[in-house]
């Protein structure tokens, strides 16, 4: 298989222009080393890394569970309002110099209210972040604020309790994520959660089987699905997901690096669009995975996707983001016109 390096010119041009949505991508763990360590002496946080180098041992992951253990000690540096603004606006502006023009970014609120940060202080932090990013870069930010499944359903009702109370407008959703459990369990705050307006954006899938994902559709009312890639076990859950057009949102260093797959090469990113899915590509946790979404792109191309294939990803996320009809119109419209400007190998 081609490395990176080999992405032909006229391609990594074609990935560098397209205008690109993000849909699965964690504040939290997209925060990068320096700002990671400017927080870390601030705060003097022991157990945690004190250099560059230490960091990248720091995200050397054994498996999903120790990925968890490192994130959720990893926002332990995130106390005040200017450290979430700190945050979004290092992440917006990062975002924005890879041409995406709209993210919907999860936000990890339970790991913030367990350790006694008041979600008015997140929120009115990544807001400020927001609005400065928005006046600066152009690129719109959303929230999906969510909560580790794997923590119970009072976890999940804290979260959602303060999302009513304090979230503003620009929350458009709710997820779960954690260590991959049943979602059955959820179904009443789900229920809560989109009586309120709010979009179900679960994690499924991920590492726990097709069933996970049947759960978050017919439990929770998923809308799109966050990872999904298990959903190519069962022919019958793929042909749902495909007639139905359920947005799954794909991030393959993520599932490497994770250990959900064992190599690049057995990503099942081409079968699932091969079979009809609307799979959106994404960064999940960019810089504890090594990568961001410019990379992501290249790795869809390595795995065989052709120009043409890496618009259609584009255009999927347009699709599956809630933006309003007129903006998805002219982000498409956008995406056709780089595809038809380019000629890539």
């Amino acid at each position: 298989m081609k490395s990176a390096e080999t992405v032909a010119p006229a391609v990594e041009a074609l990935i560098q222009d397209l205008p690109k949505v993000e849909l699965h991508v964690h504040l939290e763990g997209s925060m990068q080393p320096a700002t990671f360590l400017e927080l870390v002496r601030k705060y003097d946080v022991p157990g945690l890394p004190r250099s560059l180098k230490e960091v990248g041992d720091y995200y050397e992951f054994r498996d999903f569970p120790h990925f968890i253990d490192v994130y959720i000690a990893s926002v332990q540096v995130l106390r005040e309002e200017a450290d979430f603004a700190l945050l979004t606006r290092d992440v917006a502006a990062r975002l924005a110099a890879q041409n995406v023009r709209y993210a919907e970014l999860h936000v990890s609120l339970y790991n913030h209210l367990v350790r006694g940060v008041p979600a008015s202080v997140v929120f009115a932090g990544i807001e400020h972040g927001r609005r400065d990013a928005e006046r600066e870069h152009g690129i719109r930010l959303r929230w999906i604020p969510d909560f580790p499944g794997d923590f119970g359903v009072e976890a999940g009702e804290q979260t959602l309790d303060a999302v009513l109370a304090d979230g503003p407008p620009s929350v458009v959703g709710f997820g779960v994520g954690g260590i991959e459990v049943g979602r059955t369990p959820f179904k009443g705050i789900y229920a809560r959660a989109r009586a309120a307006g709010l979009h179900s954006i679960p994690h499924a899938g991920e590492n726990g089987g097709p069933e996970r994902v049947w759960e978050a559709l017919t439990t929770l009312g998923a809308e799109r699905i966050g990872h999904g890639i298990d959903s190519m076990q069962d022919p019958r859950l793929v042909e749902h997901l495909s007639r139905h057009q359920i947005p799954v949102d794909v991030s393959p260093t993520s599932n490497l690096r994770t250990r959900a797959i064992a190599s690049i090469e057995e990503h099942p990113l081409p079968r699932m669009l091969d079979a009809g899915l609307l799979v959106t590509l994404n960064s999940d946790d960019p810089p504890m995975f090594g990568t961001d979404l410019v990379n992501e792109y290249r790795t869809a191309h390595i795995l065989g996707l052709d120009g043409a294939d890496l618009a259609r990803l584009a255009r999927n996320g347009v699709a599956a983001a809630f933006l309003e009809p007129a903006d998805k119109r002219a982000l498409s419209a956008e995406i056709d016109a780089v595809l038809a400007d380019s000629q890539p190998a």
